[in-house]
């Protein structure tokens, strides 16, 4: 059910197209809720069925021109009913943490190079978080959605620091297996 809500957190911060708002959700919210833009399109077709969004009035009317889309005040009224929901946290459900434990079983082969492949990418995408902390987040920047929006984007460095700091552990411990182990 979530990505409803955030296609509607989206049109809330900017109305837009449906081809920029999934451009912004490559860069953006689709750092921590991801979908291919034919869900973002279908979606924005059901959003507008149910009376949450519609698309604004073209100044022109023009045959293949994009539709730019807003929220309407059900759709406003669903995501801050849908912010205060309960919801348990997900279980956390990883394919390498289960070939680490697969590994246990049947041997490492091929394991160490997967670990720094993962390794590789964590760190890439720490650093690539930590330049956008930087680019948009300095210390003068303090409204209230400013500062929530900071909020999520620290627990994407800190979730990225935890798997380079237990993918470096995991390197470690890996390299300390008796041969016959590996």
């Amino acid at each position: 059910m979530s990505l409803p809500h955030a296609i509607l957190t989206a049109l809330l911060e900017k109305p837009s197209s449906g081809l920029e708002l999934t451009r912004r959700f490559d860069r953006s919210i689709g750092y921590f809720w991801s979908a291919t833009h034919q869900q973002i399109y279908r979606e924005l077709g059901k959003l507008e069925e149910s009376g949450l969004i519609r698309a604004l009035p073209a100044a022109q009317p023009a045959r293949g021109k994009r539709k730019e889309y807003e929220v309407l005040p059900a759709g406003r009224t669903e995501l801050a009913g849908w912010v205060g929901r309960t919801e348990d946290p997900k279980p956390i459900r990883d394919a390498l943490l289960l070939r680490m434990r697969a590994a246990a079983v049947v041997g490492t082969q091929g394991l160490e190079a997967e670990l720094r492949r993962h390794l590789d990418l964590h760190r890439r995408q720490l650093a690539e978080y930590e330049d956008i902390e930087q680019r948009h987040f300095p210390p003068e920047r303090d409204a209230a959605e400013d500062r929530l929006r900071h909020v999520v984007l620290r627990g994407g460095i800190e979730l990225e620091r935890f798997w380079t700091g237990w993918l470096t552990e995991a390197l470690d411990e890996l390299g300390r297996l008796p041969l016959a182990s590996r």
